[in-house]
């Protein structure tokens, strides 16, 4: 069995953080979002698509650095405010199953995120959507960890809090588990989840050894 965690809102509790500094940032470029309105259109999504979704819905271009801005004030939150999700060293070091990373999230922003929460040393391999050619929703990333990894998608279990990710998984035909205790989550997130997809549904991930031993 192969687990393939998401990071984002799975592994640390970054979205809030993250989905606060894009509306900020956006909004100072002239290209207004709230971040009600970030979490529910860009949450799970590749920087790739996002870009391309912002700039076909104001019909105009980013900035050429906007991912840098983005990068350097997103990093510094992170240095000083990103959290562990709640029990999740606990449960992965529960599970004597092959694991990895496959996250929406640049290299760099995983391999901070992971660090700065103490989670670096859980994971040997590490896969980002920039190694494929499309991002969640679409199966590539799912199916490019499983390849990797030696393992087929009946093999594999993924652990997502986004409807993008669990509609990935499911494409890729990997079972799923969605995670709802990330601080981006509201009381509609575990139906968002269903409708996406998932028919497996924590909200703590102290719970995860158990339901990844019934689904096994």
């Amino acid at each position: 069995m192969l687990l393939i965690f998401d990071c984002d809102g799975v592994l640390v509790d970054s979205e809030a953080l993250a989905c606060q500094v894009d509306a900020d940032l956006l909004t100072g470029l002239g290209f207004p979002y709230t971040v009600d309105a970030i979490k529910r259109q860009f949450v799970g999504v590749s920087f790739k698509d996002m870009v391309a979704q912002i700039e076909a819905e104001h019909r105009r271009a980013l900035p050429a650095d906007f991912g840098e801005r983005m990068d350097k004030v997103l990093f510094a939150r992170f240095e000083a405010e990103l959290q562990p999700i709640e029990d999740v060293r606990a449960a992965i070091l529960a599970l004597p199953h092959s694991r990895c990373v496959a996250s929406s999230s640049t290299p760099a922003r995983i391999a901070l995120s992971l660090r700065v929460t103490g989670l670096d040393d859980l994971f040997e391999h590490v896969f980002s959507a920039t190694q494929v050619a499309r991002g969640k929703p679409a199966p590539d990333l799912f199916l490019h960890a499983a390849s990797r990894m030696g393992r087929p998608s009946d093999e594999c279990i993924v652990i997502e809090d986004s409807p993008a990710g669990v509609q990935g998984a499911i494409a890729a035909g990997m079972r799923v588990i969605g995670f709802t205790g990330g601080g981006h989550c509201g009381p509609d997130h575990a139906e968002k989840l269903r409708q996406a997809g998932a028919s497996t549904i924590i909200g703590r991930m102290a719970d995860l050894p158990h339901v990844v031993k019934s689904i096994g």
